[in-house]
């Protein structure tokens, strides 16, 4: 008679923490001011706060915003709090950046705010391969505020797991 086979995994007390459960829904998008420059590179106030008074904010409603410049076109500090200032009733989140500052970003905010006591003195598992765009940073992030309070800190999956971290 074969012996049971036993699922060790399901069995132990591993913790597994998957970030994309976190990822917030929400359309992402770059906002590239190079249009808005006379010939790309020279930002004329007047002609500026013109295009930023005519434009409909109204469509990032619910979106989180990358403001960009894509030209070497030096860009004050103003303009781009003069754009937030006009998102900001919009959209979820503002950030100077690309798409993957924005991500980090975002996730910083999310794990900050995370409450991780339940996670005291138990051994977790930081899931990776995900779906959605969760950034390398993220996984940093956590792995941080876990380790003062984990027993131990793994990365991937249950049944092949890196060992990072054990509280001695």
């Amino acid at each position: 008679m074969p012996e049971e086979i036993i699922n060790r995994v399901a069995n132990s007390k591993l913790i597994t923490l998957d970030l994309e459960d976190y990822y917030p829904e929400g359309k992402r998008i770059l906002f590239d001011i190079k249009d808005w420059l006379f010939e790309g590179f020279v930002l004329r106030e007047k002609e500026f706060r013109n295009h930023v008074s005519e434009f409909d904010w109204s469509q990032y409603q619910g979106y989180y915003v990358a403001l960009t410049c894509s030209t070497d076109a030096i860009i004050p500090a103003w303009a781009f709090m003069l754009l937030s200032i006009n998102l900001e009733p919009f959209a979820k989140k503002v950030v100077i950046g690309d798409l993957e500052v924005l991500e980090t970003t975002v996730y910083q905010n999310i794990i900050d705010n995370l409450d991780v006591s339940e996670y005291a003195d138990k051994p977790i598992i930081i899931k990776g391969c995900s779906k959605k765009p969760v950034p390398q940073n993220a996984y940093i992030m956590l792995t941080t505020k876990l380790k003062p309070i984990a027993k131990s800190i793994m990365y991937g999956e249950a049944c092949s797991s890196v060992p990072l971290y054990k509280n001695k």
